[in-house]
């Protein structure tokens, strides 16, 4: 309906101009669109990460004993954190979203050590210490399973726990359909990056996108139970992603709505806390559709 209104007023606005002046006009209006377009695929990478680069050997503050570490890949090497417990249950390898390095992110692990688990967290390429540069999705999973190979070379994969956050929930539903890991927790998941993208920008071509990151596709093969966490009043992943997301889930699913939550502010909803007491202790015991 827009399209076609726009139309109507380009039509009535050089009805009476001369067909010399309308095509000049027309042409203007194609060479501005496709060098707009040609931009905004250039700097995708600008706009998709925005990340925190911070100098090799910083020191953090953690406040829990860790072991960094920095896992190889191609033309790169991604910094990691190790955070571990006496006796862990398992370990949660947290796949982060799009903003900052693991000198802000590391706060995450602590609810997740709190509940007897080890935390492997890593930064993406370009982001804090790690190396390389982001050139595409390809390259991204292929980081992604690298770190779970890191992983899972040191547990069982029965005792590994995948929980993406945000953008890194596309990642982490991926490796959950790829691998057989024990548990898939997803907060603010997105349904995909493709979708974000076309509904901000309705009029840039799909095709542009180089990070479609489609967790729908990947989230119906995922065989493990899996946990959504998502805040009725997020301004940046709208709640509906998560719940057509859960709707295509196959597997167990406790889908905890949050409500009033933002996109990064779970920690003070007592109901978040309760879920992931739940999820992490008794997994196999998760109702099928909690919190929906």
């Amino acid at each position: 309906m827009k399209t076609r209104r726009a139309i109507l007023l380009l039509a009535t606005a050089t009805r009476s101009l001369p067909f010399a002046s309308i095509k000049h006009a027309v042409l203007t209006i194609v060479v501005g669109y496709c060098a707009l377009c040609i931009g905004l695929y250039l700097v995708q990478e600008r706009l998709i990460f925005h990340s925190e680069v911070d100098p090799v050997g910083a020191q953090y503050n953690f406040g829990w004993p860790v072991s960094e570490v920095f896992i190889p890949v191609a033309d790169a090497r991604l910094h990691t954190l190790w955070f571990r417990v006496p006796d862990p249950k398992g370990v949660v390898i947290y796949f982060r979203g799009n903003g900052s390095s693991l000198r802000v992110w590391s706060a995450r692990a602590i609810p997740l050590l709190k509940r007897g688990y080890d935390v492997v967290m890593a930064d993406y390429r370009s982001y804090g210490q790690s190396a390389g540069s982001i050139s595409s999705e390809e390259q991204l999973f292929a980081d992604a399973d690298a770190i779970y190979t890191w992983v899972r070379e040191r547990y069982p994969e029965e005792q590994i726990v995948l929980y993406g956050n945000s953008l890194g929930s596309g990642f982490a539903s991926r490796l959950a359909a790829t691998y057989q890991p024990r548990l898939l927790i997803l907060e603010s998941p997105l349904y995909s990056l493709e979708e974000i993208a076309r509904r901000q920008l309705p009029w840039v071509p799909g095709f542009l996108l180089k990070y479609p990151i489609r967790s729908h596709s990947w989230i119906g093969q995922v065989r493990c139970p899996v946990v959504i966490f998502h805040g009725t009043d997020d301004q940046i992943v709208s709640f509906d992603q998560s719940e057509r997301l859960a709707a295509l889930v196959t597997a167990p699913l406790a889908f905890y709505r949050i409500e009033g939550g933002g996109h990064a502010d779970f920690k003070q909803y007592p109901l978040y806390h309760a879920a992931l007491d739940t999820a992490l202790t008794s997994v196999t015991d998760m109702p099928a559709t909690a919190g929906r």
